[in-house]
Formats: C-alpha cells, structure tokens, sequence
C-alpha cells in the first residue's frame, strides 16, 4: 500500500508539470476531395494536458526519394490514464503556457513505453523539422 501511494503522488506531480494541451488522433483512412486531393480522415484519442520534453537536441537526417529531411525525436508526457495509442498516431499542440512556439506543432507517435510504476505515459514522437 505505501507503493500505492507513492504511484499516486508521483503521478500527480507529473501531471502538474503539464501545463500544455494537446489532441492526439488516429488517421483511419484516407480518400480524396474533388479536386483529387488526398484527405485522410482521423477519429479523436484524447484531449487534454500534455508535457513536451526534448531528451536531446539532435535531429537525425532522413531521406525520402530525393527530399532531404530532418526529423527531431521528442518527448510528450500525457496522464497515465491515456490509454490505447497507437504508433503513427498524431499528436497537435493546441495549447502552451511556456512557449507559444509549440502551439500548432504537430508530432507522431513512434515509440510506446510501457512499465509498471510509471508516473506519466511518456510517448516517443518525432516532427518533420525541414
């Protein structure tokens, strides 16, 4: 039982440190307008606090076909009770108390971690940076 409550006032101060809001969505198909556009549509995960966090400042170099890319791997944090995402979900920032620079910043979902005492769902994500 102390373990229980250690788990939750960590989870807790965890969560006091989101002080941003993000919208995490899911694509689930694409078709396209009448212009012949491509649009893919998406349903909704969560909406809500987040965290982002840059573990390091390095972005690495991507190439697709000709395009030169540099994606930079980040961090979000969302409460643990976010459950169910999934890799090639999108997350937006819609909100940023700190820095209004991440506001619109649009990131996906990479990598998963999972543990047994985690205080916060922290989600691999990259964005495209060129």
């Amino acid at each position: 039982m102390v373990l229980d409550a250690l788990l939750a006032r960590g989870r807790a101060a965890a969560e006091r440190l989101m002080v941003d809001a993000c919208e995490v969505r899911r694509p689930t198909g694409e078709g396209s307008d009448d212009d012949g556009n491509v649009v893919v549509t998406y349903e909704p995960v969560y909406s809500g606090k987040c965290r982002v966090q840059q573990p390091n400042a390095q972005a690495a170099q991507q190439d697709a076909g000709e395009d030169y890319m540099l994606m930079l791997r980040l961090e979000v944090h969302l409460p643990i009770s976010v459950v169910g995402l999934e890799a090639g979900d999108e997350i937006t920032v819609t909100a940023s108390q700190h820095d209004l620079d991440l506001v619109g910043r649009r990131f996906v979902v990479r990598d998963l971690a999972h543990k047994s005492h985690a205080t916060a769902r922290r989600v691999g994500v990259t964005e495209r940076t060129s």
